[in-house]
């Protein structure tokens, strides 16, 4: 496939987050495109990015600069720019050019989507994500005054609301569930419980009914925990009595 094709849409718990779907090539003559509308996003104010590179077959030095190029500034404004469903071939450029120091990257949106809603304290299981079909494939397409149609979606479980003195349904804070935490979190928490488990049995418990059957790679892991810092039992053990 020649060229590039964009999409983009709102996600998000709080309809906050930017998520472009990539397709094509990344390339000198494709990327000015995408910065283009990455500057015309974050002008707008949205300054939580997710970019999905599932259907893009190669990124050049040049697209990896789109986004690098962002990234202080939206750092600086309290978001990011995050990286998901790299395609293996991608993923290796992605690496051996070392971004992954500058860039997160994800298996998954869903995953994405979570890391941002959980770190603003958001109940992300009301993802629009998944409360909204997604956008048929298309050139630059944008969604960005769509509304939540549904206010249900953002009412948790039976027995997690309450009700206001109007008698509206609201939600109670409640702990997140194992199950529920994004990747990271997950990591962290098993880390927390136990220091000198390694990447091997943090993969066994990941991959069971307490955190929802979560399947990670050996090496994909061993990547997420040399990004938070916790590849070594040194490591995971001054993270463990930091908490």
């Amino acid at each position: 496939m020649d060229g590039i094709e964009i999409t983009f849409v709102r996600v998000g718990a709080l309809h906050d987050i930017g998520l472009f779907r990539v397709r094509g090539y990344v390339d000198t003559t494709t990327s000015p495109e995408l910065q283009r509308m990455l500057t015309e996003v974050i002008r707008d104010g949205i300054h939580q990015i997710i970019v999905d590179l599932g259907a893009v077959n190669y990124v050049s030095s040049a697209g990896w600069g789109v986004f690098v190029g962002e990234i202080r500034g939206l750092r600086e404004q309290g978001g990011d720019l995050k990286i998901v469903q790299m395609i293996p071939e991608v993923n290796e450029v992605f690496e051996m050019l070392e971004f992954n120091r500058i860039l997160t990257c994800y298996d998954s949106i869903e995953e994405a989507i979570d890391d941002y809603d959980f770190s603003q304290g958001v109940d992300f299981k009301a993802s629009l994500l998944r409360s909204n079909p997604s956008p048929a494939p298309g050139v630059a397409s944008w969604d960005t005054d769509r509304k939540v149609d549904n206010p249900a979606d953002f009412i948790p479980p039976a027995g997690k609301e309450g009700r206001n003195s109007r008698g509206i349904t609201v939600a109670r804070s409640r702990a997140v569930d194992d199950v529920d935490l994004p990747l990271n979190e997950k990591i962290k928490k098993l880390v927390t419980e136990n220091p000198l488990m390694g990447p091997w049995a943090i993969k066994k418990q990941l991959n069971s009914p307490r955190f929802g059957y979560t399947r990670i790679g050996f090496f994909k892991l061993r990547g997420v925990m040399k990004r938070l810092g916790l590849d070594s039992k040194a490591k995971r053990y001054r993270f463990y009595r930091s908490r």
